[in-house]
């Protein structure tokens, strides 16, 4: 239990620091935030009553203290451009790319733990030499491209799934599944290629372990100790590597958000980018930066269900 305790003690710290870091990008960042968004022609007194609005006229550590405690309280300002909330904004976008990274990490785990553990199973069989051969591929083809090949493929020629867009769960939760399935495979390619690596790497360094020998040699149906128990026991470095990207998918959608036209937090972010609307793009950095300490910490929980090993005292 005092090791539970310690990571939630850290979680707090690192929530801080991530905090801190999102701030202290945006106040160094060179030139004045308040003439970059209405521009070098503006009226020096709508530039004096942005700042003041932005907060930009007080010191930096009065800043930061109304930083956190909009952050307490869920009030990250509003946009310039949209003159709404940032939170609203933040969570009226959230179900597209929340949908499409955990579509995307069910995928990678669907297809690669399975293919990199048959491959381990077999090992030097073509099955293994195949594996290898496509996550070779699958590492190497950027994912935007992959992205605009699907289109082509399964939208403009074989008109099987939808070219883009994005229907809302709400209204017909099997078209927004079938508007996320293509980006999502195109964003997973690249993280389906590596879990599987992994895995089969991992399994056949359990392979080699001696319970898996005794287990063969008291016989013990080969299935049972390949996909029981060796499989299990090399599941951590997977879930590592997999949490980490299930973070990375929530950062690094705004490819595959352009090229579907999905209304998500990366297109969010990309267009406040391109308004230089400055408490939007901080807002969703912000939120960004909290979901991969999330995600982390929710590893290390997991870690407790796959390794008996470890013990919260």
């Amino acid at each position: 239990m005092q090791y539970l305790w310690r990571r939630i003690g850290a979680l707090l710290v690192t929530l801080i620091i991530a905090c801190t870091i999102t701030f202290a990008v945006f106040y160094i960042i060179p030139g004045d935030p308040a003439l970059l968004m209405v521009g070098t022609e503006a009226d020096p007194d709508v530039l004096v009553s942005l700042r003041r609005e932005l907060g930009l006229d007080e010191p930096w550590h009065v800043q930061y203290w109304q930083w956190l405690k909009g952050i307490a309280t869920g009030d990250l300002g509003n946009s310039i451009r949209l003159q709404r909330p940032v939170v609203e904004l933040i969570l009226e976008r959230l179900p597209v790319t929340l949908g499409l990274a955990v579509l995307a990490m069910i995928l990678t785990v669907l297809i690669g733990v399975p293919a990199g553990a048959y491959a381990a199973a077999h090992r030097g069989g073509v099955a293994d030499y195949l594996t290898i051969f496509i996550s070779q591929i699958g590492l190497a083809i950027p994912h935007f491209l992959l992205g605009i090949l699907l289109l082509l493929l399964f939208s403009v020629r074989w008109q099987i799934l939808p070219p883009g867009g994005f229907v809302p769960w709400s209204i017909n939760p099997w078209q927004a599944l079938l508007s996320l399935f293509l980006p999502a495979l195109a964003l997973a390619s690249h993280r389906i290629a590596l879990v599987t690596r992994i895995t089969r790497a991992t399994m056949l360094d359990a392979l080699n372990k001696d319970y898996i020998r005794t287990g063969l040699s008291k016989g013990l149906p080969k299935q049972v100790i390949i996909y029981k128990h060796a499989l299990k026991n090399s599941l951590i470095p997977v879930v590592t590597v997999a949490s980490m990207h299930f973070a990375g998918l929530l950062a690094g959608s705004i490819v595959a958000e352009e090229v579907f036209a999905l209304p998500g937090l990366g297109r969010l972010l990309l267009q406040a980018i391109g308004y230089r609307d400055l408490p939007l793009v901080q807002g969703v950095a912000l939120f960004v930066a909290l979901a991969v300490v999330l995600t982390s910490f929710g590893t290390d929980v997991l870690y407790l269900a796959l390794d008996p090993r470890i013990r919260y005292e």
